[in-house]
C-alpha cells in the first residue's frame, strides 16, 4: 500500500517473457497486487509473471485495447497503474505518481514520455508519429495533451465504469485519454516521466497502427 492506498499493476502482454520479469521485478514493495493479461502468449511469459507472484488473466481476442478491456476490470486496489510488458515505462515513478494523484485530489494521471530525459529511447518515425497524433487529438477534441499514445496511466479505480472503452486495439491508449477528459467529475492531468528503450522484438506496426490511430480519432469525432 501507498499512503493508506491499495495499489494494483495491470500489464498486457503478448510474448514478453524477458521484459515482463523485468517489470515485476522493479515493481516498488508499495504494489500489493499484479495483473498480468496472457494475449495469446507462445512463449514463456505466463510462467515467468506466475513465478513471480503475479496474477494471470487470459484474453483470447488479439489487441492491446482488447487486454487491457480484460485486465482493467480485473484490477483490485483503489489506484490501478499501467505498464508495458516491454518495460519502458519507469516503476521507479510509481511511488512519485500515487503522490501526486494524493495531494492534487486528481483522478487520473497520463504519464507522458515527452519531452524524452533520453532521445535514444525512442526513434524518430515513433517521435514523428506521437506528434502527429498528439496534433490530431487537439484539432479534433480541443484538448491539448503532450502525449496522446503513452501506455502509462495511475487513476482511481473507481473511475473506471466511467469511461466508455471500445477500442480492441492500438487506439485504446488514445481512447481511455479522451473519455476521461470528457467524463464527469473525472479530474485529468498529465506527468511527465522517464521511458526506456523496450526489451525484446517490437510488436508495432508503424504505418498500419498510426493510420489506424488516425482513422479512430475522426471516427470517435463525430459518430
Amino acid at each position: 500500500m501507498h499512503r493508506g492506498l491499495k495499489i494494483s499493476v495491470v500489464i498486457p502482454c503478448y510474448n514478453e517473457e524477458d521484459g515482463v520479469r523485468r517489470v515485476i521485478e522493479s515493481l516498488p514493495e508499495t504494489v500489493d497486487e499484479v495483473v498480468v493479461v496472457d494475449n495469446n502468449c507462445t512463449d514463456r511469459t505466463v510462467e515467468v509473471a506466475i513465478s513471480l507472484g503475479a496474477r494471470v488473466v487470459e484474453e483470447k481476442t488479439p489487441g492491446y485495447g482488447a487486454a487491457y478491456k480484460r485486465g482493467l476490470p480485473a484490477a483490485t486496489g483503489d489506484v490501478t497503474i499501467t505498464m508495458d510488458g516491454d518495460a519502458t515505462y519507469p516503476s521507479e515513478q510509481i511511488n512519485e505518481l500515487v503522490e501526486y494523484l494524493v495531494d492534487n485530489e486528481v483522478d487520473f494521471i497520463s504519464a507522458s514520455r515527452f519531452p524524452l530525459k533520453d532521445p535514444k529511447s525512442m526513434n524518430f518515425s515513433n517521435k514523428m508519429g506521437n506528434m502527429i497524433l498528439t496534433v490530431a487529438m487537439l484539432v479534433l477534441y480541443g484538448k491539448g495533451v503532450r502525449d496522446s499514445q503513452s501506455g502509462m496511466w495511475v487513476y482511481r479505480t473507481k473511475v473506471l465504469p466511467k469511461l466508455n472503452l471500445t477500442s480492441d486495439g492500438m487506439p485504446l491508449s488514445e481512447e481511455i485519454k479522451i473519455e476521461a477528459i470528457r467524463a464527469k467529475d473525472v479530474r485529468f492531468v498529465e506527468c511527465h516521466i522517464g521511458y526506456h528503450p523496450r526489451i525484446g522484438e517490437v510488436k508495432l506496426n508503424k504505418w498500419r497502427d498510426g493510420f489506424l490511430n488516425l482513422w479512430f480519432l475522426v471516427k470517435k469525432r463525430f459518430q
